[in-house]
């Protein structure tokens, strides 16, 4: 079969023009702006290095079965991407199979939608073993109702955007293949969940306590990561620059040492099929002690943004936990906006690369994780009870008393719950009581 004149081979780039509809459901969901949702797709799409030449917007009552769009504006569209020679056409809404061959059939270029476009930047994005199950994962999870809209993309094993990963090695394969291939994948996750499940509760019996930065993509939560704990982690200004989850140790003022974990960005309509696979990698929010929520305070759409990242952590378990909201990027406002900034509970208006405001982060952390100061008896001899002690709070005194240590620990209530329980764990030693400062909490 001659190839089309708009195939896109492994050293084209794509060349697209992108399609947005706005039916009257869409416009009844309080948090929709159609604009700054096309202006979202633009960025995805140069994230997975499309060229952009053009985009197309409809306003219509609700989706056309076959075309998605009218079927005049389906020849208005196809008189646009043979003017500006584009290969591609990207939807900001979900298609079906049927959509898709159809349209595809029609127009005569490669067909994309949003939920395809996230999973081929994702696919980019995975480097770990964990990652690249789940990315491989929602992809075959995606195609799999769709392998009969399909059309010439699964004769045309082209490359190019929308088939990276498993979309060059998977697309011609069968149904039963294809679903035997997720019975794996999911069998290979739960044994990486069953190791990440085993690492957290290691994290939890040595008393660490766990910070999770979560954020919409792009807010600076990489950013964060690497100007305070000097990790090497990729940064960059574009949706999507970090993918797995990413964890740095964090040493405290006072001394006291905590987990930092960076993790995946979340974004408006991430697909369903996307949050299922990367579930084990988000709970690391629910895992964790205390939420830093970094928000970009430089975009229109922050408490959109805001609302993406509250509603997700709902559905995670996490909304209730105790959390800081750090506006960043502020920088990039004038004085009056910057003061303008606020929201519900505690916050902090700062920029990543201001070493005073990440001194401020680092007060500010260190006010909630330590709270009153307690005094502890340990013998002497119980150097791993004592260790403990160090690891878990901020060690304000300590002298001998006879065999014994005592120690002035400044300690807030949940991890004095986590030491007691820790340090009854231990043969040497039985909590008997614990008060706040000014009375003994004892081990014999």
């Amino acid at each position: 079969m001659k190839p089309s004149v708009h195939e896109v081979t492994p050293d084209q780039q794509a060349r697209a023009v992108l399609v947005s509809l706005v039916t009257q459901s869409l416009k009844r969901e309080e948090n929709y702006d159609p604009d700054y949702s096309l202006a979202e797709l633009i960025r995805l799409a140069e994230t997975a290095g499309v060229e952009v030449l053009g985009t197309l917007s409809q306003n219509k009552e609700y989706a056309d079965s076959k075309w998605f769009i009218g079927k005049g504006k389906a020849q208005e569209l196809k008189d646009e991407l043979e003017a500006l020679g584009a290969n591609t056409a990207i939807f900001d809404q979900e298609l079906s199979g049927a959509q898709v061959r159809n349209l595809e059939q029609f127009l005569d270029v490669k067909i994309i939608d949003r939920t395809q476009l996230i999973l081929d930047i994702f696919a980019g994005r995975a480097k770990t073993r964990e990652g690249i199950i789940q990315v491989e994962l929602a992809q075959l999870s995606y195609l799999l109702p769709r392998l009969s809209g399909q059309g010439k993309n699964l004769s045309r094993l082209g490359g190019g955007i929308g088939t990276r990963g498993p979309g060059e090695t998977k697309l011609e394969t069968d149904r039963r293949h294809i679903r035997d291939r997720i019975s794996e994948l999911k069998r290979q996750l739960q044994e990486v969940v069953r190791h990440r499940v085993l690492h957290r509760e290691r994290r939890k019996k040595t008393g660490v306590f766990q910070v999770a930065l979560v954020g919409y993509t792009n807010a600076g939560k990489s950013t964060l990561l690497r100007q305070l704990t000097q990790a090497d982690v990729y940064v960059e200004n574009q949706l999507f620059a970090t993918l797995d989850p990413t964890s740095r140790a964090l040493k405290l003022p006072g001394g006291m040492e905590i987990v930092l974990t960076d993790t995946v960005g979340f974004i408006q309509n991430l697909p369903h099929d996307l949050v299922a696979a990367f579930r084990a990698t988000l709970e690391e929010a629910n895992e964790a002690d205390f939420i830093l929520h970094v928000v970009d305070s430089s975009t229109e759409m922050m408490e959109v943004q805001m609302h993406v990242v509250d509603e997700v952590l709902e559905e995670l378990g996490a909304h209730g936990k105790e959390r800081l909201t750090l506006f960043n990027k502020t920088d990039l406002l004038p004085p009056k906006q910057r003061e303008m900034l606020t929201t519900e509970g505690e916050f902090l208006r700062i920029s990543a690369y201001s070493e005073q405001d990440l001194g401020r982060i680092l007060d500010a952390l260190e006010r909630h994780l330590m709270g009153d100061s307690r005094t502890f008896r340990i013998p002497a001899e119980k150097g791993d009870v004592i260790s403990l002690v160090y690891r878990v709070g901020e060690v304000l005194e300590n002298e001998v008393d006879g065999g014994d240590m005592l120690f002035k620990v400044r300690v807030n209530n949940k991890e004095y719950d986590k030491l007691g329980y820790l340090l009854a764990a231990y043969d040497s030693a039985q909590l008997i009581h614990g008060e706040n400062e000014g009375e003994t909490s004892e081990y014999v």
